[in-house]
Order: structure tokens, then C-alpha cells, then sequence
């Protein structure tokens, strides 16, 4: 007997805080690393400057820039608004961030090279200008299919616009495909509301509450990329 094929045909990932830690978005990533380096600043004043450093570099758009490269910039604009002009403790900031994200990354890549096997992959990331770049530099090109940056396409999730940026190349509808990311309201609701499943990452700790406020049962919440398989109908 021929086993049966999985009704989902492609998945897509988000990049930062899902494919880069385990459910961490960028600024809870940051951090502790900007706390173990002595930067005593409260924390809504160092939230307060990360989106003011990322802002910027969505609206100039960063294409040159690769994992280090941006993740330097991002740091070195923080320490500025924060009033800190210090080119060795953003280097340390910036190295050790870069350093997790790629253990997370290559952490993931054996499942991702497994569900590669059966599922078209592709990465959806509200990004500046330089998801390829990240890609080619991690080696993540090697298994995606699709990269779709939002400042490429002028859209950002939830907006369904970047979804289909996604989807139509693979000539797929919503209800083929998964998303998989760490934001509620960005990847979760934003994929609900295009007809895609969803699957919304978290670290351990928060897998009782995020499963408590999802928008619906149909919602699956897991804190480790290797939980998908079981997912999909595969077997991990």
C-alpha cells in the first residue's frame, strides 16, 4: 500500500527569532548579550533605541550587508542612540549574537535538509533588503526554494502581499502550505488570515501560555523545529 502523501506541500519559515534561535525575536535575543557586556540601561530605554536602529535599516534597505555585516550595523546604532560610541563592545555584541544565530541555524539544518525531502521550503522575513545574502552566507539557500524579504516586495507580514510572494512561485494554494515563526500576530495570525496553517515557535518556558492564547486549536505550538514532522503526517 502506497502511504499516504501529507496534504501540506510546502512550508515557509521565518527567519529572525525562528530559524536563528528557538522562538526569540531579535531584541529578547540581543538582550542578555548587551547585559553580560555591562550596558546598564533599562530595558524599554535599549527597546526604545533597537527599533529605532532597526527602523533605520529598513528604510535604507541593506542588500551589501550579510549576517555580520547587519547585525554589526543594528548594534552599532543602538549603542549611538543609547549614547555610547564604543567600536569593541559592538563588535563583541554583534559576535556574539552572530555566533548563536549560526548554532541555531546550523542546529536546524539537518531537519530542515529531512523535510527538504518531501515539502517545497521557503523563508518569509520582514528583513532589510538582505535575506539572500543572510541565506547564501548560513548556507540556508541550499534548501529553500523561496526567499521572500519584505523590503524587496514592499510588504511586511502580516500583509498578505508577502505571503503570495511566497506561494504563487510554487504554484500552491494557502491551504498547501505552512508557516512556521515566533510572531503571533505577524506569522500566526498573518498566515491564518491568508489560509495557511500555522505553527507558532516559542521557547519552552512560554509553550503553556502560547498555547492558552492561540487564536484557535488548529494553531500548533512547538519550542523545537524537530516537533514539524510530527506535524505534517511525517514520521520524525
Amino acid at each position: 500500500m502506497t502511504p499516504r502523501q501529507p496534504r501540506i506541500r510546502a512550508i515557509f519559515f521565518d527567519y529572525g527569532g525562528t530559524l536563528d534561535s528557538r522562538g526569540l525575536a531579535w531584541k529578547e535575543h540581543f538582550w542578555p548579550i548587551y547585559e553580560r557586556y555591562g550596558v546598564n540601561v533599562d530595558y524599554d530605554r535599549f527597546v526604545k533605541a533597537f527599533y529605532a536602529s532597526d527602523d533605520s535599516l529598513v528604510e535604507e534597505g541593506r542588500p551589501d550587508l550579510d549576517l555580520h555585516g547587519i547585525v554589526h550595523e543594528q548594534v552599532r546604532r543602538v549603542l549611538m542612540h543609547l549614547g555610547i560610541q564604543d567600536h569593541d563592545l559592538a563588535e563583541k555584541i554583534a559576535g556574539d549574537f552572530c555566533k548563536s544565530s549560526l548554532e541555531s541555524i546550523n542546529a536546524a539544518m539537518p531537519i530542515l535538509e529531512y523535510l527538504k525531502n518531501t515539502f517545497h521550503l521557503g523563508i518569509i522575513s520582514n528583513n532589510y533588503g538582505n535575506l539572500e545574502a543572510i541565506c547564501r552566507q548560513t548556507g540556508l539557500d541550499s534548501v529553500m526554494d523561496v526567499m521572500v524579504d519584505s523590503r524587496v516586495i514592499g510588504a511586511t507580514k502580516p500583509d498578505s502581499r508577502i505571503f503570495k510572494a511566497g506561494i504563487e512561485p510554487l504554484r500552491l494554494e494557502p491551504d498547501q502550505c505552512m508557516m512556521v515563526g515566533d510572531s503571533l500576530p505577524r506569522d500566526v495570525e498573518g498566515a491564518l488570515k491568508m489560509g495557511m496553517q500555522a505553527v507558532w515557535l516559542v521557547p519552552e518556558e512560554k509553550r503553556r501560555e502560547a498555547a492558552e492564547i492561540r487564536p484557535s486549536s488548529e494553531v500548533h505550538v512547538i519550542t523545537d523545529l524537530r516537533e514539524i514532522p510530527g506535524l505534517t503526517g511525517m514520521e520524525a
